[in-house]
């Protein structure tokens, strides 16, 4: 429970708008996470809240311009790396000392040492919110220790988000999980950006070089093990034994791209794949894909599921991801990690020559329109 002191500390805070929401973060560059909270700044009324950001890197991200030309402010803290603990500590410490009372509350989105900053944070009688965005559990070592450094937080938060049921549970356990504390709160976005436009499809297909009959496989992702680039590959190379011609279109960056691009010279397929990097435009790279393909060993919701269903995409998806992902069940097919690169093969050209069109009426309907999340979190924070 909060003291007496943080009820009246609210009350001084509400009169002065805009609040402010301190939103903790690793670093702001372009991810699934990062995109949802960029779509809720973009969307919240700023002249009632605004955002400031501490970012666990000192380097500059991708969204930090931004940011700053919408109002907020973005702070550089240590990387945790278990070593500088009593450091780390101590920065929180120093800049809530100097800070704390700017702020409504903390939101937090970095999970393994939200115990830390969101304890800190409550001394100062902020409300304290820890937000999941993963449905992923203990897979190796480095899951244990995230796991035994998270744990604490389910005692510690105010209020949980989530991007799923299943998120929910996964990081806080089925006590807070399914307690009227935690809240899923819906990876939205701009849908009328990413409903089906043929115009949008026909010029990127241009400029990528593909004619309008030639299958163009899509995957979108950060590059690191979870996300499953290599079975990507694997499949893609046997599309190739039966579609010559194709295309496999990677948009996004991280730690095992150049071990995927090696990957493909390796096969003798590099020529058929495109690695776009990260994009500011992948609304338009979504139209000009025929299928797409999402074998990730774990999920919470991805921002990149809203909006190819958005579009209107056929994709095939590992059966790892939760069913709450599924806004349109038409196109959406699952397949199971344990079947082989070809049975994955077969049934993404067998759904690529399902029709397209816009499926943004179905998202809309479900809340995933980011208006609609933008006014619930706008209240949220209002209202504690």
């Amino acid at each position: 429970m909060l003291s007496i002191w943080s009820f009246k500390f609210r009350e001084v805070m509400i009169m002065t708008l805009p609040i402010r929401v301190l939103q903790v973060i690793g670093i702001m560059n372009r991810g699934g996470a990062e995109n949802m909270i960029m779509n809720l700044y973009r969307n919240i009324d700023r002249s009632k809240i605004q955002f400031d950001f501490v970012e666990h890197t000192e380097t500059e991200a991708a969204f930090d311009s931004e940011i700053l030309s919408l109002g907020g402010i973005v702070f550089h803290c240590p990387r945790y790396q278990g070593i500088n603990h009593l450091t780390y500590i101590a920065w929180w410490k120093r800049f809530l000392q100097m800070h704390a009372d700017k702020y409504i509350a903390v939101h937090g989105h970095i999970g393994s040492t939200a115990a830390i900053y969101l304890s800190e944070a409550k001394k100062y009688g902020l409300y304290t919110i820890s937000h999941s965005h993963s449905a992923g559990g203990i897979q190796d070592i480095k899951g244990v220790l995230y796991w035994m450094l998270s744990y604490p937080t389910r005692h510690i938060a105010n209020y949980f988000f989530s991007c799923s049921k299943t998120a929910g549970i996964t990081r806080f356990g089925k006590k807070v999980g399914n307690s009227t504390r935690c809240r899923v709160l819906n990876n939205a976005i701009e849908t009328g950006k990413f409903a089906f436009n043929i115009k949008k499809r026909v010029v990127v297909r241009q400029e990528l070089g593909l004619r309008e009959d030639q299958l163009c496989v899509g995957h979108i992702g950060r590059f690191d093990k979870y996300k499953n680039q290599s079975l990507v590959i694997d499949i893609f190379d046997k599309i190739l034994k039966k579609v010559p011609d194709a295309k496999l279109l990677f948009i996004g960056d991280g730690p095992m791209r150049n071990h995927m691009e090696q990957k493909a010279i390796t096969r003798g397929i590099i020529s058929n794949i495109i690695f776009t990097g990260v994009r500011r435009d992948v609304d338009c790279f979504i139209m000009a894909m025929d299928i797409f393909v999402f074998p990730s060993i774990f999920e919470g919701f991805p921002l990149t599921l809203v909006e190819v269903q958005t579009s209107g995409l056929p994709c095939v998806i590992s059966d790892t991801i939760s069913e709450e992902c599924i806004l349109t069940e038409d196109l959406i097919e699952k397949c199971s990690l344990d079947c082989g690169p070809e049975v994955w093969a077969d049934r993404l050209i067998g759904k690529s020559r399902q029709p397209r069109y816009s499926h943004r009426q179905e998202i809309l309907k479900q809340g995933y329109d980011i208006s609609t999340t933008a006014n619930w979190i706008e209240g949220f924070y209002l209202g504690i």
